[in-house]
């Protein structure tokens, strides 16, 4: 017997399987998907079983052994990689390793293990109880009298030399059960009641005979409530549900609202876990021991075998694409297991992306409307406050009706949350006498002031100095801090608002595991009068009694160089403002802008997808952009710039070469950050109709590229951002 391995070679030349003999004794436990211990070359490699031959004329070396008692990739699994593999012209070795928790991949260097609770028993009734009356050891005679009240004891309870003794004389033995390091047990409750909107949607999602539908839900219109209801419908069918959140800062409001229904029946899966919880959920699923899986963009490959419902919130969000490689989509990969599956799969949110709701409207989706709040709760009342206005009254960072709205809503003892999309003290750090721009060595971008550590920090490459008082040009000037950031935003409002407590949610505040769950919960139990807070706190949560929402600087992103950047504006304003007033209350938001009259702005104030739809359809078309035209961005990457720079040309002229595709070549053109961590990038834009004829190309240009030492390619099809 001969099998095809996969093994990850570390270089990019490589991508192919290789072929070993099995010993006879190791035939009976050949399965596809199982990993096995191969030689290759003076190392030894663990992979994963491809193929299964009859034996070869070529003298192969042997495997040397099989890890696996079962497959880890199933038959689907397998067959998925290729298809994501080829869609997304990725090895295909890397696909099956993000598939997979570290415990699973194939690499010989992880250790995890499961995780053991000792416990201590009594051999025999009779001799311990023979042992009371005659020994006089009275310590000992302790624990044999606790072990014929209960049959079992925790042995880290008593000393460990007493316990050893008791075993040594054959009185006791220890007994080891494997525990989950999660604990998801909580005692079940009915589900409640949909409202008549609610129950409209429902029954429109479950009798579709479309295999994907769109519900695009208001804010606070209870969408959770819906997907519990279907996820409820499937598991009593005997089938499995997914369900996916955009960020890990959901999964806690989320877990614990389907925990209250679902109990045990639960597996979690996203980044916030430790290696080994993730072993433990990941083998829980495995083992059959969970209908539904909830998690973040990694739990879309949950080994499931009978999927009846993927349910994807927050679809709009970028999260859902990876940002290396492999450059693959949550939504596209749902889109095929649901195939496969023959399985519905729910895209859902108040401000879906364009192309979802392009492909509604034409039908191929199903389009489900939900445009009522639960409980009757009405939208908030949104202003927009023109900072150019402020700023000449003196107001540059706050506007006077927010410093007003604040300290009424902290007078009647409600919430505010406040939105800034950077974090760090200060944008960057300029010399007051030669006007110096302290950028990273390795970067071609600023570096940001974090005050509580005095630490200016690249937030790409990593690198991080502390701050410096004098220019380190001139040796004259003294640097000061531009721009502000969540850090920066939390010590004024503190300045100002004295009694305020405040609770600041960033990458920097949810770094150590478990800081998520404590910065929501305590906000939830009004430990905090005012949260503060990264696009994090933009999705999904729920706070009932946040009143109202500031956004410092709603544009953030609108200036960015991207053709989604608006898009982008109209999703965080609105999410943003989503989460005031959901409850009896009514809620107030408050968006700072210096750009009052742009439509993306002027949409999100009046909670107008449709209309900003409508708008931003007319430009996509004109500028042939998605859902009009398919994107790919080719990056170029390499240590010289000039020789990037010319390698990049050539590349540029190849693809325009190709006279057989209708395409639009933009670039090349330097990226939008040109250099990081000392690597320059270079990128071309293609814009084309015809996929597969694309896909031809560029799989043409990655063969002729890959032995190229100069650069190195990377190709992101249907890119989230430029």
């Amino acid at each position: 017997m001969v099998v095809s391995v996969l093994v990850e070679i570390k270089f990019k030349q490589i991508e192919k399987t290789f072929d070993y003999l099995v010993p006879v004794i190791l035939q009976d436990q050949i399965k596809l998907g199982k990993r096995v211990l191969v030689p290759f070359g003076n190392q030894k490699l663990e992979g994963f079983i491809i193929d299964i031959k009859n034996d070869s004329n070529y003298n192969l070396k042997e495997i040397i052994k099989i890890i696996d008692k079962e497959s880890i990739l199933n038959e689907e699994l397998l067959k998925l990689g290729k298809e994501i593999s080829k869609e997304n012209l990725c090895n295909l070795i890397s696909i099956y390793q993000a598939m997979l928790p570290k415990a699973y991949k194939a690499s010989i260097k992880t250790n995890i293990k499961e995780k053991y609770i000792s416990y201590i028993t009594l051999t025999n009734i009779q001799e311990a109880e023979l042992f009371l009356i005659n020994s006089r050891a009275e310590k000992q005679k302790e624990v044999i009298n606790d072990l014929l009240q209960e049959n079992e004891l925790l042995k880290k309870n008593y000393n460990s030399n007493i316990v050893k003794i008791l075993i040594d004389k054959g009185l006791v033995k220890e007994i080891k059960k494997e525990v989950y390091r999660l604990n998801n047990y909580e005692e079940e409750k009915k589900l409640n009641k949909l409202n008549e909107y609610q129950l409209t949607a429902f029954n429109q999602i479950k009798n579709s005979d479309k295999d994907v539908i769109l519900l695009n839900g208001i804010t606070g219109s209870g969408k959770t409530e819906i997907y519990m209801h279907l996820i409820d419908d499937v598991i009593k069918n005997n089938k499995e549900a997914i369900m996916l959140v955009p960020e890990i800062s959901l999964t806690p409001q989320i877990i614990d609202r389907f925990k209250s229904h679902f109990s045990s029946n639960i597996a979690i899966l996203h980044s916030g876990l430790s290696d080994g919880e993730r072993y433990d959920e990941y083998r829980k699923i495995l083992r059959k021991e969970v209908s539904i899986v909830v998690g973040a963009r990694s739990a879309i490959f949950a080994p499931f075998t009978n999927i009846g419902i993927i349910i994807i919130d927050e679809e709009h969000s970028s999260t859902y694409k990876q940002d290396h490689n492999p450059r693959y989509n949550a939504i596209d990969v749902a889109m095929l297991r649901g195939k496969y599956h023959n399985a519905k799969v729910l895209l859902a949110s108040a401000t879906p992306s364009i192309e979802s709701y392009a492909r509604a409207e034409k039908g191929y989706y199903e389009l489900v409307k939900l445009n009522k709040r639960a409980n009757d709760a009405k939208l908030p009342l949104v202003k927009v406050i023109d900072m150019k206005d402020e700023i000449k009254s003196g107001n540059s960072i706050f506007s006077k009706e927010l410093l007003t709205s604040i300290e009424d809503r902290l007078n009647k003892k409600e919430q505010v949350m406040l939105l800034l999309n950077k974090r760090g003290y200060s944008n960057y750090l300029m010399c007051n006498n030669c006007g110096e721009v302290l950028k990273c060595p390795n970067c071609d971008i600023t570096l940001t002031y974090h005050k509580t550590s005095d630490i200016n920090r690249c937030h790409y490459c990593g690198y991080a100095d502390k701050k410096q008082e004098k220019c380190p040009k001139c040796k004259v000037g003294t640097l000061r801090s531009f721009g502000v950031g969540t850090e920066k935003i939390e010590e004024k409002i503190q300045k100002i608002f004295k009694d305020a407590k405040i609770l600041r949610m960033d990458i920097d505040t949810t770094s150590k595991k478990g800081s998520h769950e404590k910065i929501i919960n305590d906000f939830i139990n009004h430990k905090a009068d005012i949260l503060i807070g990264t696009q994090m706190i933009s999705k999904g949560l729920d706070f009932p009694s946040v009143t109202l929402v500031g956004i410092i600087n709603a544009d953030t992103i609108l200036n960015l160089p991207d053709f989604r950047a608006l898009e982008k504006t109209y999703q965080l304003i609105s999410q943003t403002s989503g989460r005031a007033g959901r409850s009896k209350k009514e809620g107030k938001v408050i968006i700072q802008t210096f750009n009052p009259d742009n439509y993306s702005i002027r949409y999100a104030k009046n909670h107008d997808y449709v209309g900003f739809y409508k708008e931003e359809l007319k430009i996509r078309k004109n500028l042939k952009y998605p859902p009009y035209f398919f994107l790919t961005l080719v990056k170029i990457s390499g240590k010289n710039f000039d020789i990037t720079s010319q390698e990049s040309k050539k590349i540029g002229n190849y693809i325009r070469k190709n006279k057989s595709i209708d395409m639009i070549v933009l670039g090349p053109s330097v990226s939008f950050i040109s250099k990081i961590n000392n690597i320059y990038y270079f990128q071309i834009i293609i814009k084309y109709r015809d996929k597969d004829k694309c896909k031809s190309l560029l799989n043409d240009l990655i063969s002729i590229t890959q032995d190229n030492k100069k650069i190195n390619i990377d190709v992101d099809v249907n890119p989230i951002s430029l």
